[in-house]
């Protein structure tokens, strides 16, 4: 059976000190996290509307590409870097290059402290002050902790290397075809940790309501790979090797005309047809305002699984070593990007380094 490590961290974050609190995730014989208290453990159907905009894609071609993809050993059988070893000096100092005004937005989004139907996806978002009486109930001093989940759903993170597994051999493997090793405090392999202190590169808007004309894309809309290169026409840009490429779907603009909804399961994004496409223009990272995957996926046919729910996280991670975005916010960078009819930037971002995380938050910056 294919299954998804997930690891849900709590970070204590204060003046002086960041702290882990305890993680759980699930792998064999681990126990499924529990449901946040008032939201049941079923989750709601997939609207009729949302299903019927799938395309279908054969199970079977999906696994075909965990073989055709693979970056297994191209950068040597004890990398735990990916598609971020694409970043090379000369990589950097290309995209430094390219800043014409100076003008930076942020391209994150931290968890919404509100408990709504596309929050709490893997436990309680709380900030609270820490330094307070404990007879009077004042705050005595300017220190607060935080606790969400890293992977929640409204919270701007970037996936690591061990985030997905797949089954190989009748053995659970992560990228590069290590071990699924992990226990409480964490993977002992592709974590980010091992992933370096950060990146600094090229960054990609693909701005697709924008070339459609519209302000959003309903959920289950599909991106294909014949999208990716109408907007690169439209844009006047070529996606290539090191590049970070993020995809606008606008998920945060439909959330704001119509308010939240459960966007694990219905949104917008990339079909699994258009991985191919992705792997020959060598890019380093994929991002997305939503979960990346199309949702539902479209994939037909074989069993329950990654492969079959979220074939792009699977083959970007697990299969491509492409570290993967998710609920990116993107829509400071399209205003900026629209206004100057440029829709190239420099990204750049440090890692939050939690020995054995599965994330670090997606504290980016687009620079143009």
């Amino acid at each position: 059976m294919r299954k998804r490590t997930l690891l849900t961290f709590a970070i204590l974050a204060g003046v002086t000190a960041i702290g882990l609190a305890q993680a759980a995730g699930t792998g064999a014989g681990a126990q499924a996290p529990q449901a946040p208290a008032g939201r049941g453990m079923a989750p709601p159907p997939i609207d009729a509307k949302v299903a019927a905009r799938a395309v279908a894609i054969p199970y079977e071609q999906v696994i075909k590409m965990e073989k055709d993809l693979s970056n297994w050993g191209r950068w040597g059988k004890d990398d735990e870097r990916g598609s971020l070893n694409l970043v090379t000096k000369e990589v950097t100092l290309k995209a430094i290059r390219g800043v014409k005004d100076g003008v930076y937005v942020s391209l994150a989004r931290w968890a919404d402290l509100q408990k709504l139907p596309d929050t709490y996806t893997f436990g309680e978002t709380k900030h609270w002050m820490s330094n307070v009486n404990p007879v009077t109930h004042q705050v005595r001093g300017a220190l607060d902790n935080i606790m969400y989940g890293i992977h929640d759903g409204t919270n701007s993170h970037l996936d690591s290397l061990c985030h997905y597994n797949m089954e190989k051999d009748g053995i659970n493997v992560v990228f590069n075809g290590h071990p699924q090793n992990l226990d409480e405090q964490g993977c002992k392999q592709d974590a980010i940790d091992r992933m370096g202190p950060g990146v600094i590169t090229r960054a990609v808007l693909v701005d697709i309501p924008l070339m459609k004309g519209v302000p959003y894309l309903e959920p289950g809309t599909p991106i294909m790979a014949s999208d990716l290169e109408a907007w690169e026409k439209f844009a006047n840009v070529k996606i290539g090797s090191g590049d970070a490429v993020f995809i606008r779907n606008g998920r945060w603009a439909r959330r704001a005309a119509l308010g939240p909804w459960n966007a694990a399961r219905e949104a917008a994004g990339l079909h699994a047809s258009a991985m191919p496409w992705l792997k020959q223009r060598n890019i380093s990272i994929l991002g997305s305002d939503a979960v990346n995957d199309v949702q539902p996926s479209g994939v037909e046919g074989g069993v329950p699984g990654e492969a079959k729910s979220r074939p792009i996280h699977l083959l970007s991670i697990a299969v491509m070593g492409v570290p993967l975005v998710d609920n990116g916010y993107f829509e400071d960078a399209a205003r900026e990007a629209a206004q100057r009819k440029r829709w190239d930037f420099l990204m750049t971002v440090q890692f939050t380094r939690v020995p054995g995380g599965t994330a670090t938050n997606f504290n980016a910056l687009g620079v143009f």
